[in-house]
């Protein structure tokens, strides 16, 4: 469907992955085809032969002590990544100028902060198997957390909502906060997403047998499966002002669908996704040969892969270049959409376009154009695909003012 986006600025944006806290490790770890996983010692974990995406400093970090109610993993990593780029500041200089209740909050997570409910199930009582005294469910596991933490720290009083449709979450809050906008709803959102490593992603996507025993190799013809990894991605979003700079980074049009064509598998031909891209495509008035570069959703998944590859290839055809940046981040989950967004709107401003790491034979049976290597280019106009279980599917087109 269509979700009728208009141009919106991305006026401030940071991530933090395992490629490091805020833009400019992320940038330099980019340009250098340096990834971050590394092999899997998360947590309690010793039984699985996996490389993962963990974020540094996460365990140390710790809320100040009027937020403490929202302690958990998912929420210490959304903190990190708020205090990186002049984030934060900028927010609140939005709420001074638009007003608290004008500014929304709308964010994508899969797990949110799952792990505190496992860590408080190892702590149940041993009589009566109740959970322990200080474990709060709606201000940690509860998906609506991340979004009330952040409305929280920033005072916010405005519309907020947490989308948790898989690995599309942080992308479709994107097409959510341009039609409030549209409807005069508010005037500014925080959008983005933060998703952080649990064992249940760990062990459920093992038993899918999905993960690879290697550092993933997205599109390679001999991928084995994702590398899970973990980020918190934001970007305040604002109406369009007449005075942009040429380095400004626009929202350009959504597209979103629902092919529900399996519980874990992609429709074999891609029939969600390439509806996804059109749409897109449609709400930003441009035309397939209008795009510059294709960020893939890429997890590295045989089937994924196969699928999206050939939805790409009916919609655009084989010139249009393309990778997928999760073989440097691993499959970041509810957070992959905004965090590939955030990497989206680094290639237009720097001027690049970034090679997928890890691929060492393009599987020939995907007529795409893979870039295996960076290549020096002045992108007008990118497409960033999410697709998630389900068959929940969500395209971003960004651009340059032209």
């Amino acid at each position: 469907m269509q979700s009728g986006v208009t141009p919106l600025h991305l006026s401030h944006f940071t991530a933090t992955s395992c490629l490091g806290h805020g833009l400019a490790p992320t940038l330099a770890a980019l340009l250098a085809q340096r990834g971050g996983l590394v092999p899997c010692a998360f947590e309690t974990v010793t039984d699985l032969a996996t490389h993962v995406g963990e974020v540094d400093g996460v365990d140390e970090a710790r809320l100040p002590a009027d937020l403490a109610e929202y302690e958990c993993r998912n929420n210490r990593l959304a903190w990190l990544a708020l205090q990186q780029d002049g984030f934060s500041t900028a927010v609140r200089a939005a709420a001074a100028r638009y007003g608290r209740r004008r500014i929304g909050v709308l964010l994508g997570t899969s797990t949110s902060g799952i792990l505190q409910t496992e860590q408080a199930y190892r702590r149940r009582d041993p009589a009566d198997g109740a959970l322990p005294d200080d474990f709060c469910y709606r201000t940690t596991h509860n998906t609506y957390s991340a979004a009330d933490f952040v409305r929280t720290v920033f005072r916010l009083g405005g519309p907020a909502a947490v989308v948790s449709t898989a690995c599309s979450s942080s992308a479709k809050v994107f097409a959510s906060a341009s039609r409030m906008i549209a409807a005069g709803l508010i005037d500014a959102a925080i959008v983005g997403g933060v998703d952080s490593l649990c064992l249940t992603t760990l062990y459920g996507f093992n038993s899918l047998e999905l993960l690879s025993p290697e550092p993933c190799r997205p599109y390679d013809a001999e991928r084995a499966g994702l590398s899970i990894g973990e980020a918190a991605a934001f970007v305040l979003l604002e109406r369009t002002a007449d005075n942009l700079d040429a380095n400004a980074v626009l929202l350009l049009g959504a597209g979103e669908s629902s092919d529900a064509h399996h519980m874990s598998s992609p429709h074999p031909e891609g029939m969600g996704a390439r509806m996804a891209m059109a749409a897109a495509l449609d709400a930003a008035g441009l035309a397939p040969a209008d795009i510059d570069y294709i960020n893939l959703h890429g997890t590295a998944t045989p089937s994924n892969d196969a699928a999206e590859g050939r939805a790409v290839a009916a919609l655009f055809g084989t010139q249009v270049p393309c990778s997928s940046t999760k073989g440097a981040t691993g499959h970041t989950l509810g957070a992959a959409g905004g965090l590939e967004a955030v990497i989206c709107a680094l290639a237009l401003q720097q001027g690049f376009l970034p090679g997928g790491i890890n691929t060492r034979r393009v599987d020939p049976g995907i007529p795409l154009h893979y870039l295996t290597g960076n290549r020096q280019a002045t992108p007008s106009r990118v497409l960033s695909n999410s697709f998630g279980f389900g068959g929940t599917n969500c395209s971003l087109v960004l651009g340059r003012p032209q």
